[in-house]
């Protein structure tokens, strides 16, 4: 699928739109909803800490830009019920959701598995995984009436090629991947639906810190720079722009960066 030019100011119109970003006070999450309020969205702030929420909210009304709503989730301890009650939210506030962006992430603790702890395990794998399901799975009631509609997954190369001590965290990743594969074939003949995946690769943000504590962060591109790419994706695509996996390194380079989140099967299904 043709993808903006990395370094361009993104000409994204999302005016009308209503957009949710998880995860909207961290590192990728921040950055992406004070860009698609700029560009005329309304933006579900989906956060834990109110605080973060709120000085974000009010930047972007001090901006002028359309008032946003403050969703406060913890994904770590959130029932069926409160994702539930989240599209019930949105429903009764907003009326619609075009796009769900899931930036959210939670990297728990780098170790060998033997040092890794069961509960550490669970919360990793149901911020980065189970409340991603959980989140797309509640509002597609709401995104399915949208003329186009569009759901982005935000996953990592650790999940492609785990290593030691990554442990939860790679896990999840992997089920994360296999969650977009998953719903990329099960939208393939709905029209109005997308689902593409990104891989930011690394960038200069606090869970990047976490990980590499002495590296160079003058070295690495801001999550600023992934703007164009996410808004290109939340903005009104059609159907051919979907179930695609992006390699964000690859696109700041200017190099092929899309492949099919379903691989291609020869002849039938299983």
């Amino acid at each position: 699928m043709p993808l903006p030019a990395p370094n361009v100011a993104a000409d994204v119109d999302l005016s009308g739109r209503v957009i949710m970003v998880t995860g909207a006070s961290g590192g990728l999450g921040k950055p992406l909803s004070l860009a698609c309020a700029a560009r005329g969205a309304t933006v579900v702030l989906h956060g834990r800490v109110v605080r973060k929420l709120e000085a974000i909210y009010d930047e972007i009304v001090a901006a002028g830009h359309p008032q946003p709503t403050i969703l406060p989730l913890d994904l770590a301890t959130a029932s069926a019920d409160d994702f539930g009650n989240v599209a019930s939210a949105i429903r009764a506030q907003l009326g619609r959701l075009d796009g769900l962006a899931h930036t959210a992430a939670f990297l728990g603790s780098l170790g060998p598995i033997e040092h890794q702890s069961f509960d550490t395990w669970q919360k990793v794998l149901r911020v980065n995984l189970a409340a991603a399901m959980a989140l797309t799975r509640s509002t597609l009631p709401l995104l399915s009436t949208a003329s186009d509609a569009c759901v982005i997954f935000t996953l990592d190369a650790r999940g492609d090629d785990p290593r030691a001590y990554w442990g939860a965290y790679a896990a999840a990743k992997a089920g994360l991947s296999a969650l977009a594969a998953t719903l990329a074939d099960e939208w393939e003949s709905r029209t109005n639906l997308r689902v593409n995946a990104v891989v930011p690769g690394p960038m200069r943000t606090p869970l990047r810190t976490l990980t590499h504590p002495g590296e160079d962060r003058s070295a690495l591109p801001s999550p600023e720079a992934l703007m164009p790419l996410y808004l290109h994706l939340l903005g009104a695509q059609g159907k051919a722009e979907s179930g695609t996996r992006i390699d964000a390194r690859a696109w700041l380079a200017g190099q092929p960066a899309s492949s099919p989140l379903v691989s291609p099967v020869a002849t039938g299904r299983p």
